[in-house]
């Protein structure tokens, strides 16, 4: 599979990526989408999501995918992360965080524990770390598959009772229409297409960030047109990237250190712990934009967009150093 792990770090975390999602916050404030152009953008969106998981589909080798099932504790261990332990976290935290970053930023922070894992920079942590890559491959493509029909379950069973969010049938098959079907249509079609998205990988990650820049542009045009930044005050957001902050840290700590007492090696530890401690924004925004139509989008995609850097910074410090270990 042509992913070259270390590019993607190189690229993605820290440069152009972070800058055109800020730009995306900064333009939707000053100008964002309304009428006729919003309504357009909004179709744009549908295409460019479409797209996104489209590729994603037409990269997985499905012989990758079948090989790599096999080892089926390290998949399990990453999805109870993921989809048990990240919630639990989620629901406990409500006491303490919701008095402080209010209802809907913690709905937000919430929502971003019931997401999949990330793809692109778990695969490249891992890699730089001397881990288990074809593991991680495996793991975070099969979490970000489950997580199209478990994302939103978690959602109606978390988050459709007293929170104001409302989930029903449309919303999960407009989720599928708009991910899982351009996910499959990808796979049929890779057998044609593959040697043209390895060759021309550059073009495609930029429709890959494109894509969610899109998405966070009219997800904020969205907010501030229903007054989004009149609801928050600047300690909240303070406040909501202290919270990312430690969940990122405990959950670290925790898929570091559990691992090897449950029999696994290092390369298969640090696949776990850089696999099942990432949030997908790829994934997540797209979600969000459909599952909470109508609702306060910008303000659940926001402690996201957060949560997202802080991850991808305290891994990289990690990814760092587990490299220079490797290294003596």
């Amino acid at each position: 599979m042509a992913y070259s792990p270390r590019a993607l770090l190189a690229k993605s975390p820290f440069d152009g990526f972070v800058v055109a999602i800020i730009t995306a916050v900064v333009v939707a404030s000053l100008f964002p989408a309304r009428g006729s152009f919003a309504e357009v953008m909004d179709k744009v969106v549908i295409g460019a999501i479409a797209l996104l998981f489209f590729l994603y589909g037409a990269r997985l080798h499905p012989r990758e995918a079948i090989a790599g099932l096999t080892h089926w504790r390290l998949h399990l261990t990453i999805l109870a992360f993921t989809f048990v332990v990240f919630p639990i976290l989620g629901v406990a935290m409500r006491p303490l965080v919701e008095p402080i970053v209010g209802h809907d930023l913690y709905l937000g922070l919430l929502f971003a524990c019931l997401l999949p894992s990330t793809v692109q920079s778990s695969i490249a942590f891992t890699s730089i770390s001397r881990g288990n890559v074809p593991g991680a491959i495996v793991s975070a493509s099969l979490s970000n598959l489950l997580g199209v029909f478990v994302t939103p379950l978690l959602v109606v069973a978390l988050m459709s009772t007293a929170s104001g969010v409302h989930i029903d049938a449309s919303s999960i098959i407009k989720l599928m229409a708009q991910i899982l079907l351009p996910f499959i249509l990808g796979q049929l079609a890779r057998r044609w297409i593959a040697g043209w998205v390895q060759r021309y990988s550059e073009p495609t990650k930029i429709v890959d960030r494109g894509s969610i820049v899109l998405v966070v542009y009219v997800a904020f045009s969205e907010g501030v047109r229903n007054g989004i930044w009149s609801q928050v005050t600047v300690w909240q957001v303070v406040g909501v990237a202290a919270v990312a902050a430690v969940l990122v840290v405990v959950m670290l700590v925790v898929t570091g250190s559990l691992p090897p007492r449950l029999g696994f090696n290092r390369a298969d530890t640090i696949a776990i712990q850089f696999c099942g401690s990432k949030k997908s924004l790829a994934t997540g925004l797209p979600m969000a934009t459909v599952l909470f139509a109508g609702g306060p989008v910008g303000l659940l995609v926001l402690p996201l967009m957060i949560f997202h850097q802080i991850q991808l910074i305290l891994c990289s410090v990690l990814a760092t150093r587990y490299a220079k270990a490797g290294e003596q």
